[in-house]
Order: C-alpha cells, then structure tokens, then sequence
C-alpha cells in the first residue's frame, strides 16, 4: 500500500488515488503516514453534519492551512469551496509535488449536496494540470466504488490509482503487537484475532502482560471497553438504512455453514427485491461477508457466511451479556457455546489465509479455487460439512478438517471412522475423479497414531497460518 502511494508521489503527472476499506482499519493512519510532509490540505467529512455545516468546517480548514488571521468566507457552496481552494494552492510556490487530501468522503458528499459535481470541476478543469496528489477516502467501501470508482459522470477513469486496504493477517497482527511490546505466544494471538479480526484500531486496546482472556475481558465486556458498544456504532456510520444490514448480519450469525439468499431473506423478514442484492454487495464490499459457491455449483447456489469476527463475537457473546460481572469471559470461555464459536471462528480465519494455507502445501503455483460442500442429512443418515477444499488444476482435491484445540491433536478410532465417512459422502456426492486428499489444520502439531497415518495427508499448524 506504501508502494502505491509513493509511485503517484514519484510520477510525472498528477494523480487521483482512491483509498477503500472498512471502518477502523488504518486508512487516514496511510495516508498521514506516506504523505505527512506533503499534505497542503485535509479535509475530513462529519456524518450527520448537513451540508451548510461541512462548508463551514472546510472553511475553517482553510483558513488554518493558510496561517492568516483574516477570516475565510463560509463558501455558499461546493463550487465555490473549490475555488477558494485552487485560489489557496496557487500560492504555494513549491516544487514539490502537493497532496490535497480528502477524508471521509461519503458524509462530505451528502445527497444533493453538489459536492461530486464540484469535486468533478475540481480535478477536470484544474488539478489534473497541476503538480499534485489528490487522495480520496472513505470507510463506506460499497459507497466509494459505487459513487467514485465507477462513477458514470465527470469522474468517470479518473481514478489514477486505487489502494484497497484490508485488515492485518494473522502474520501482521504478530508483528503489530511486537511493535507495542504486546509479546504474545501464536495461541494467544490467534484467540485475540477471532474475537476482534485484525482490525489495527481494535488491536491497539491489547495491553502487554496480559493474556487473551484478560484483554478479551477487558476490551469486550468491561464498562469502559471499546467494544462492547461498538457494534451499534459500526453500521450505522458505514450504511444509509443500516437496519437492513445489521438484519442480514444477524441472519447470519444464526448459522455455521452460511445461508443462500432465499434463506438469508427469510430469517431476516426483509423483502426480496434489488434493495436485498444492494445490501448483500455493499456487506461484501466492505468485509463484513463473503459470498462463496459450493463445490460443483457455480451457475446456483450462492452462499453468504459472516467474516467479520467482531461481529459475530458480539452477537454470540457481548450482546447477550446484559449484567457486568468481574471475569465475564474467564467464565464464558468454559462454556459449550465457546468451544461451538471458536471452531466457527478458527474456521473463518483459515478461509482467510487460504495463500499462506497453498504456500504450506506447496501448491502455491498450481492454479486451484476453494470451495466448500455441505451434504443435507436425512433421518437414516448424517449430514456432512466440509468448510474448506481446494480443487487444483492437476487432478487434486485437498478436503480440510479444521480443528481448535488448546494442545496437539490425537485422532481417536471414532474420529478417524468419522472423517472416512466425510470422505465417502463427498466421493458419491460429487462423482469427482480427481485424487481426494484429507488434511488437517489444527493451532498445535498433530500427534501420528495408526488412525492418522495414512488417513491424514498433510497436517498445518499455527506456524504455517502466521506466514507472512
């Protein structure tokens, strides 16, 4: 992301650059980091303020880049905000290249406001001459490519570069934490990552000489916490109309495997129609869910699975936890719904570092998709689940068991008989006649025995999820 950034700084002409990802994950951080000596003016939109208000705000901004004690005017308008700021960095006499700066993008371009136009006659007529940067911003992902990347007017291609930030791996979290002297074994680490995802603004709350379950505790269920309100904060500054998000993300949380559409719709009693698949893009665009076909069925049967690991911590635990009580999660962490939750959300991590998992079996340079398949019980027979495989182009299918364990894993006979059986559904069910592999991943070494040799292919670990 650096790279990208420092390439427009280096070029020849000037530059527009879109930086895109959810709320909290660092974006205005980039910027200012990158660009700190550079920056002539920022801006940052407030939500809620209306359009008289945000004028206000740019002409204060203004009037503090240019170090003057005369008053800048209010502008009566977007157009001629603009005008009073090519005016301002006509004075800037520099030879380097300059970045203007604009934060928070979707609540400076409010509905009717004018700001796009404006923000149009900005770059079109004068900036894209100029010796410049322009940096956009905005944590309403769904919004920002919608509305400026593929935007249908004046800023239609004009978008130079575009930097899609996403939240740290489980690798960068690790060295995150190094950076605050926050020294946490890989076990530690990865609890810490499926309760708050790799969300920098969540991860800064982990102080050292606490272990997971003190910090979880602290962070998530203490008064002060900052997430334990954050859930009601989060989609209602990203959304218009977020009721309709936070009843699909709910609809989900209700279930392990994901749901289609028409399930997702019936649980969350909201209406079909387009609104629905403008939710569900808006939802994916932003990290919150991931859409995914089941295994051999790519035209049909579209399935969504909640990814955001806050989210689904909170519904299953912060939510539900209405008293305040010393060593909530001491106590909850012992309980049958965590260990349901952390496999869930073990699994979920792994589907997130699917390269590091191909890196691990050396098919990094096989083209392969994941995939998951799921087989519907009947009375006289089990269902099955397997959450992740990978179908790889040299006639391989690698089925994964993905176990969370607090120490080595030992295949019992009833385990092995188990996962045989997983093996056989998914042979008659698919017809495949590729080469089937099982593998394991597990946080700890698995412990060979004669239920695993020659069952499990492969077995990963920890160490080969935190590969950077």
């Amino acid at each position: 992301e650096q790279k990208i950034l420092n390439e427009a700084l280096a070029s020849n002409e000037a530059e527009m650059v879109a930086v895109i990802g959810r709320r909290r994950v660092g974006k205005t951080f980039l910027v200012k980091t990158v660009y700190q000596e550079r920056i002539v003016f920022q801006i940052a939109g407030t939500q809620h303020a209306s359009k008289q208000e945000q004028l206000q705000a740019f002409g204060y901004q203004l009037q503090e880049y240019k170090g003057i004690n005369e008053k800048v005017a209010t502008p009566k308008n977007w157009l001629e905000a603009f005008h009073f700021l090519i005016q301002y960095l006509k004075t800037i006499k520099s030879e380097e290249k300059k970045v203007v700066f604009f934060d928070e993008l979707p609540w400076l371009a409010s509905k009717r406001s004018g700001f796009l136009s404006a923000f149009s006659f900005f770059w079109n007529n004068w900036a894209v001459n100029q010796n410049m940067v322009v940096v956009i911003c905005g944590s309403a992902a769904s919004w920002m490519i919608q509305k400026v990347v593929n935007h249908k007017g004046g800023l239609h291609n004009r978008i130079t570069r575009l930097v899609q930030l996403y939240p740290f791996t489980l690798a960068e979290t690790e060295t995150y934490f190094q950076s605050r002297n926050v020294n946490l074994n890989r076990y530690h680490t990865t609890q810490l990552y499926m309760a708050m995802g790799g969300i920098p603004h969540y991860l800064k709350e982990v102080k050292p000489g606490e272990g997971a379950t003190e910090n979880i505790n602290r962070i998530c269920f203490s008064p002060t916490g900052l997430l334990r309100m954050e859930f009601t904060r989060l989609y209602v500054s990203l959304f218009k109309d977020s009721e309709n998000h936070i009843a699909i993300i709910r609809a989900l949380a209700t279930t392990w495997r994901g749901l289609s559409r028409n399930e997702i719709i019936k649980l969350s009693k909201l209406s079909d129609g387009g609104s629905i698949k403008r939710v569900l893009d808006e939802l994916a665009q932003s990290g919150f869910i991931s859409p995914y076909y089941p295994f051999g069925k790519k035209k049909n049967g579209l399935i969504y699975r909640l990814t955001d690991e806050y989210s689904l911590f909170y519904l299953k635990f912060i939510e539900t936890k209405k008293t305040l009580e010393t060593e909530v999660w001491q106590k909850m962490s012992q309980t049958q719904a965590y260990k349901s939750w952390s496999g869930y959300a073990f699994e979920g991590i792994c589907l997130k570092h699917v390269t590091q998992i191909k890196k691990a079996m050396s098919i990094g340079g096989v083209y392969s998709e994941t995939a998951s398949f799921y087989k519907k019980g009947t009375e006289n027979v089990r269902g099955t689940q397997i959450d992740l495989l990978i179908d790889r182009n040299d006639q391989v299918v690698n089925l994964f068991e993905i176990k969370f364990y607090n120490a080595p894993l030992e295949i019992s006979k009833e385990y092995a008989t188990n996962l045989s059986r997983k093996l056989g559904v998914f042979q008659q069910t698919t017809k495949t006649h590729k080469q089937v592999f099982i593998n394991l991943i597990s946080p700890f070494p698995l412990m060979p025995n004669k239920h695993s040799i020659g069952l499990i292919d492969k077995a990963l670990t920890l160490d080969d999820l935190f590969e950077n």
